[in-house]
């Protein structure tokens, strides 16, 4: 069994009691066993939400909703069965959702001319696709019930190109676009769809990515270098913007990505 990181509640990050923001909302989060979406998911159900865990790796998946009370659901978001079958049975076991974080994907970095098409394919439909399909799927019932929040994990690629990253920032900058298309559209409606874009990011996928190189503490001494705080961000950090904008406290922010990289993206480089 995998060690569980000691993720911080409500309580330890603000100071205070649980405040129970999300209380009797229900909750869906994709690719929620590990990293950022873990994160999400604790610091949802830290807030009294009921929270379903939506992901593919049934390991991870089970250890997280256990450990939190919610209900572990094996999906593949790229597979439409299984998008219909996580909303439905979130429906049947809990009522119609409140909240839909779309937090589901992987980065996919070639050059362009090096670039197998089945790339292309993989991350169009990991990092773009299936958050339509999911939000496709949710809006139904959120249309009925006239309020919903759908919350979009984008990138800080959604906004600026780094080389050699090919396809990822396509994907995002189409996922940007559709976070403030749905926005738009559902506004009337009682729907909120918004965007979170993290930087750089202390999750495994980025271990990971550091560990391919012959020094990895050294690439991630690089990475911290590049942000003006001297760090990178924690999933934590992304998981309480998550709770905020999933929660009744941000009614008038909509079609908006926030994006969460301690200062990088205006870094002034001369």
């Amino acid at each position: 069994m995998r060690e569980t990181p000691c993720w911080p509640t409500a309580r330890s990050l603000t100071g205070d009691a649980m405040t129970e923001r999300l209380k009797d909302k229900i909750a869906i989060v994709t690719g929620a066993g590990q990293g950022i979406g873990e994160a999400i998911a604790r610091a949802y159900a830290a807030e009294d939400a009921r929270v379903v865990i939506a992901e593919r790796n049934e390991e991870t998946g089970r250890e997280v909703a256990a450990s939190i009370g919610g209900l572990f659901l094996c999906t593949d978001v790229t597979v439409q069965d299984d998008v219909d079958g996580v909303v439905a049975a979130t429906i049947a076991a809990y009522g119609a959702p409140h909240i839909l974080v779309n937090n589901a994907g992987a980065n996919v970095f070639y050059k362009p001319h090096e670039m197998p098409r089945s790339a292309w394919a993989r991350c169009m439909a990991l990092d773009l696709e299936a958050c339509w399909a999911m939000s496709e799927a949710v809006l139904p019932s959120m249309r009925n019930a006239q309020r919903g929040s759908i919350i979009n994990i984008s990138s800080g690629h959604s906004f600026q190109i780094i080389p050699h990253t090919f396809p990822y920032p396509v994907a995002k900058h189409g996922l940007l676009g559709m976070t403030r298309a749905l926005g738009i559209e559902y506004a009337a409606e009682g729907i909120r769809v918004n965007g979170i874009a993290p930087g750089y990011i202390d999750t495994q996928i980025a271990r990971d990515y550091w560990a391919e190189f012959d020094d990895p503490a050294a690439e991630r001494a690089k990475a911290e270098a590049l942000h003006p705080p001297g760090r990178i961000g924690k999933p934590e950090e992304v998981a309480m913007t998550a709770v905020f904008l999933g929660s009744d406290e941000a009614p008038f922010i909509n079609a908006e990505t926030i994006v969460i990289d301690g200062g990088r993206s205006v870094l002034y480089h001369d």
